[in-house]
């Protein structure tokens, strides 16, 4: 149903049983990870690998909360080959606009 996101997963680190916190978890995520990494495409222009670095890392287990396998492996490549990952970034571009519709979707779905 989800090419990102992972419902199994999101249900999985946050349990089933409070909407309330689930909702609230995926808005955090929303307003601080995927907010801060879609910020990338600035700091690769100012040539400030250090804030992506540690933007990419700060991302990572968000990616495994919401079961977004394939974009906490882009987060891994760029960390790994910082100087030379900017095509990288764009692909991961394209994942974050998929997950923030993604999680969009689900929000509309868990109970209130």
């Amino acid at each position: 149903m989800y090419q990102y996101i992972s419902e199994s997963s999101i249900y999985q680190y946050f349990g089933e049983d409070d909407p309330d916190m689930i909702r609230e978890m995926i808005q955090i995520i929303l307003d601080t990870n995927i907010h801060d990494l879609e910020e990338l495409p600035h700091f690769y222009h100012e040539k400030d690998f250090l804030t992506i670095k540690k933007r990419c890392h700060k991302a990572k287990p968000s990616m495994s909360y919401i079961g977004a396998v394939k974009t906490r492996k882009l987060l891994e490549e760029i960390e790994e080959n910082l100087e030379a990952s900017q095509d990288i970034n764009e692909m991961l571009q394209s994942h974050l606009a998929g997950i923030k519709r993604e999680l969009g979707d689900f929000l509309e779905t868990v109970r209130k």
